[in-house]
């Protein structure tokens, strides 16, 4: 079984991602409803059950919640899809928009992910300079968007994840 459910709280908001069998666990546990089912289906000699994709508990639960999530590379690149926010090709570099050398911050609004042949173009440069337009505002993950780092989202999931992408990766022609 490799498939993962979104777990939900009572007030169906998005706690956590479960792997398939945990989800299992706690329908049949009596701690959680299904409330989608996805494609797989778990055999036993008795019993035949969908596993399901989307799960909300039943009962309230406390559970520690981080208010921001940190500015790392691997956050910065989930948040951008892994796509260049200059030319649309594959990322793998996280770029200051305003240079850190020109008095830009290392903050959300200000990092952006960049394949390695535009950031090596951009350099310390602005991109007035350049003559390139950012397609897209970078700003700061949702608070709760760290349930979806590394992990490819369900379609089923969207209802209630509607808004994890900070921001939508566009091509931009303005490039080199």
């Amino acid at each position: 079984m490799t498939s993962s459910a979104l777990l939900l709280s009572v007030g169906y908001e998005p706690l956590h991602i479960v792997a398939g069998r945990r989800a299992l666990v706690l329908v049949l546990g009596g701690k959680a409803d299904v409330v989608t089912e996805g494609d797989e289906v778990v055999h036993s000699e008795h019993l035949e059950m969908p596993v399901p994709s989307v799960i909300r508990l039943r009962y309230f639960v406390r559970v520690p919640f981080r208010a921001h999530l940190p500015l790392t590379r691997r956050n910065v690149v989930t948040r951008d899809r892994g796509r260049c926010v200059y030319c649309g090709g594959r990322g793998n570099t996280v770029d200051h928009v305003i240079p850190r050398s020109r008095g830009g911050e290392h903050v959300w609004h200000n990092v952006v992910t960049a394949c390695l042949r535009c950031n090596g173009h951009k350099a310390d440069r602005t991109l007035d300079e350049l003559g390139w337009s950012l397609g897209v505002t970078p700003r700061a993950p949702s608070a709760w968007s760290w349930l979806l780092v590394d992990v490819d989202a369900n379609p089923s999931w969207e209802p209630w994840i509607v808004g994890s992408a900070a921001v939508s990766t566009s091509k931009t022609s303005s490039a080199p």
